[in-house]
């Protein structure tokens, strides 16, 4: 148990050992499962529970808190990384009322099998007193599910936004004090989860200005005790501008496509624009879809493999697809041997992705002089497109 400030305390637990989350996203640095205390001098309130992998974590820091009765749980997710101790809390504390909104009350009964007589649900903008200590809950939906929800601390100026603002990353620290690392554990846990939300998280964005806020205290990674930091960067994340960047994420099975994106990467450097590259069959997803976020080009490089794109390249089309970026233009490169339609499956793998498509490259075989300069013509047009952005240095 550690504190925020005057009874308010975090007492979840940290996982530096976990490298990979719902099977799915890397975690280089670990993760938290924040889960906190306010004492307020009539009621007590627990906000969020944690990971099952981690319950007896939490058990064992209320237990040193000294917690003997709770009166009420804040579900801000279902969640199951926040929500899956729940069953064990209330076990323990079977006086407890589960606070949370109609929605997110439904999901948690069919997920969890929590009882209905065990819920209060709470409207947005609601209060609920714990003596001295008021919170109010603000609705929060698509970050990043539909019944996420937030709790502000009143008296502290201090909020609970969930996943809002996290970062998956372990660290003993309680607050930030190392802003580059949490930048970038905050950028990979934005482009993975919150990124495909970006115009609900500019909604979200507005309806917190009217807040006083001091204090961010998301439910993964430390305590933001200057949230702007935070802030700032989510609103630069979530924007409509690009930057002068082309993400190239390219495989190659006997060297032709990979020539290719060697010569457009070269091609690009000379015309002043940014290449954030990356090999397929070895890619930390997570980097790719960091690349993402502010790239205004997106160029994909792969063979032909029977008549479509190679398994990996298919992968990065459904990576950008499912994030869906900000990225205004998209491209494809690659080779083949006898023929396919490798083109046309990619680019039909892409409709989230609110890009205009510039014209592919595609060789037959190892790439000859007019294929590389078809290449060069590629990278004058991205370099136009990007001028006519203003974003060219």
């Amino acid at each position: 148990m550690r504190q925020i400030k005057t009874n308010v305390h975090a007492v979840g637990a940290i996982d530096f050992d976990v490298r990979l989350f719902d099977r799915l996203i890397p975690l280089p640095d670990g993760t938290s499962y924040n889960s906190y205390l306010i004492n307020g001098s009539e009621k007590i309130a627990l906000l969020d529970t944690v990971d099952p992998a981690k319950r007896e974590v939490l058990i064992d820091n209320l237990s040193k808190a000294g917690v003997n009765k709770l009166d009420y749980i804040i579900a801000h997710h279902a969640e199951q990384d926040h929500s899956g101790s729940l069953a064990d809390i209330l076990s323990l504390y079977p006086d407890a009322k589960v606070v949370t909104n109609p929605k997110c009350k439904t999901m948690l009964i069919e997920l969890l099998d929590i009882q209905d007589d065990k819920f209060i649900t709470v409207e947005d903008g609601e209060t609920l007193s714990l003596g001295g200590k008021s919170l109010q809950f603000i609705y929060l939906p698509w970050v990043h599910w539909p019944e996420t929800f937030a709790t502000y601390l009143q008296e502290d100026k201090i909020l609970f936004p969930c996943d809002f603002f996290g970062a998956h990353l372990a660290t003993s620290s309680l607050f930030v004090d190392d802003e580059a690392t949490v930048y970038e554990s905050a950028k990979r846990y934005y482009a993975e989860i919150m990124m495909p939300f970006r115009r609900q998280i500019n909604t979200n964005l507005a309806k917190l200005e009217t807040l006083e806020i001091e204090m961010i205290a998301p439910s993964h990674g430390p305590v933001h005790n200057r949230p702007n930091f935070i802030v700032d960067a989510y609103r630069d994340w979530a924007s409509v501008t690009v930057k002068n960047e082309v993400v190239l994420p390219y495989v190659s099975m006997h060297g032709s496509t990979a020539k290719m994106v060697s010569f457009l990467t070269d091609a690009l450097i000379e015309r002043g624009i940014t290449v954030k590259q990356f090999e397929l069959s070895t890619v930390d997803i997570g980097k790719l879809a960091m690349a993402l976020v502010d790239a205004a080009t997106i160029v994909i490089g792969s063979p032909t493999v029977l008549i479509g794109p190679h398994p990996c390249a298919a992968y990065a089309a459904f990576l950008a697809n499912a994030l869906r970026p900000k990225t205004k233009f998209a491209s494809i490169i690659g080779s083949f041997g006898w023929g396919g339609k490798m083109v046309e499956q990619l680019t039909a793998m892409l409709p989230n992705l609110k890009a205009e498509i510039l014209e592919p490259v595609i060789t037959k075989g190892f790439p000859k002089d007019n294929d590389l300069l078809a290449l060069d013509r590629l990278a004058d047009e991205i370099f136009a497109k990007h001028k006519e952005l203003g974003i060219v240095n």
